[in-house]
This record gives C-alpha cells, sequence and structure tokens, in this order.
C-alpha cells in the first residue's frame, strides 16, 4: 500500500468512519490476495472517500491526467498527491489517449492491486441506478481477475452533486455492501459477451442497493475522475 494513502486511511479514512459510522456488510467478499476491480454505483464524490475508508486493501482510483500535468507548485503538489495514492492516469481527449488509463490498470491488477471503478461512468443525476458501460468488464477480462460488485447507500445526502464538500459529521446514514465476486476467468471478451457479463454485474449491483434500474446511459453531465 502507497505510503500517502497508507497515511489517508489512517487520517482521513478514520475520520469518515468515526464520524458517519457507515454501516459495512460483505467484507468477506472481498479477497485478501490477489487483483479485483470493485465496480459500483456512483451517486456522490463521497462514494469514493467512504469506499477508500473501508476497504482494507488498496484502491487504485482513476484521476484526470490534468492532475499528473499541472505547472508551477500547485502542479506539482498535485502530481504528488496523485502518484502517492497509486492513481490512474484518465486522459479525457478520447481515442487513443483515453485507452492510456485501460493500459495503465492491466499492470496494476496483475501485480495482485485492485481498482475501482464506476460502470455507470457517472454520478446517477436522480439516484437512479443506470446502464453500465462494458469498461470494467472488458478491464477484469484482460486483466484476468473477479468483479466485486459495491452497492453504496446514503452518499447523496452527505454529499450531493454540487455540493463542494461533505455536510457536517453525522449527517445522513451511508451503507456500502460488497457482493460476492463474479469470476471472469476464461470469459470471452467480444462485444456480445462483454454486455452480457456487464449487464449481469449491474444485475448484482442493483440487488445490493435496491435501486430503481433504467435500461439506458445516465446523462454525461456530472464525469467522474
Amino acid at each position: 500500500m502507497p505510503l500517502l494513502y497508507s497515511f489517508g486511511k489512517i487520517t482521513v479514512g478514520n475520520a469518515m468512519i468515526l464520524g458517519w459510522r457507515p454501516k459495512v456488510e460483505g467484507l468477506e467478499n472481498i479477497p485478501q490476495t490477489g487483483g479485483a476491480i470493485f465496480a459500483g454505483n456512483h451517486l456522490s464524490v463521497a462514494d469514493e472517500l467512504f469506499l477508500g475508508a473501508v476497504v482494507p486493501r488498496h484502491l487504485a482510483f482513476w484521476a484526470k491526467s490534468e492532475y499528473f500535468h499541472g505547472a508551477g507548485l500547485r502542479g506539482r503538489f498535485n502530481r504528488f498527491i496523485m502518484e502517492g495514492l497509486g492513481a490512474i492516469k484518465v486522459e479525457r481527449a478520447g481515442g487513443r489517449a483515453a485507452l492510456t488509463a485501460f493500459d495503465g490498470a492491466i499492470p496494476v491488477l496483475k501485480a495482485g492491486d485492485s481498482v475501482a471503478i464506476y460502470p455507470e461512468g457517472t454520478r446517477s443525476p436522480d439516484g437512479r441506478l443506470y446502464r453500465g458501460r462494458t469498461g470494467a468488464a472488458r478491464l477484469a477480462v484482460a486483466a484476468g481477475v473477479p468483479l466485486i460488485p459495491v452497492g453504496v447507500i446514503g452518499t447523496d445526502k452527505v454529499q450531493p452533486i454540487g455540493q463542494p464538500y461533505p455536510k457536517p459529521v453525522g449527517w445522513g446514514k451511508v451503507t456500502i455492501k460488497f457482493g460476492k465476486p463474479i469470476d471472469t476467468e476464461g470469459r470471452p471478451d467480444d462485444r456480445t459477451a462483454l454486455r452480457v457479463l456487464t449487464d449481469e454485474l449491474m444485475s448484482e449491483i442493483q440487488k445490493l442497493t435496491g435501486q430503481e434500474y433504467v435500461p439506458r446511459y445516465a446523462p454525461a453531465k456530472n464525469p467522474s475522475p
């Protein structure tokens, strides 16, 4: 676990746990070793804070490339933070540039680390669960690692969309549930098979959260890093 990430778990992570006392279910479903992809619903920016706080392993999150290339003192500071947390760089330009995040995640997973992904691709604008994009499934099959369904409840009350910081400690009740791992070993990587695997994943997430499912992609108004 990167040193800065460990420090963050001791400080920010423990503050999240002691302050909001999230209810956690299914920790026994988290593999103790080996690469894994944690794929969950996305209600709030606070999802990453709570997930990082309760998962007893390092989670590599995605961060936009600007955080790695900024100029001046602030740019160097952001780069230090991102590298210290073990974040994976995401290019927003699309095309081949956007695939660098995918390429960067495969060796991380094959080395036995874990990656967090939100298959909806953006925060839910209304609390419902939207159709998942196939990137998480494609990455899991390529790296040969399981998908861990994650269901998060209540973070949209702690930090609604548009709120720059979480509300005061103790505001709202947060629940985080981990489903049984979905084995991807030997799964085909064609478009149809990845769609089936993604729909299976979203179904397991929906069982954990109880959200209303919307069979279309969420509007990309609030893109996640």
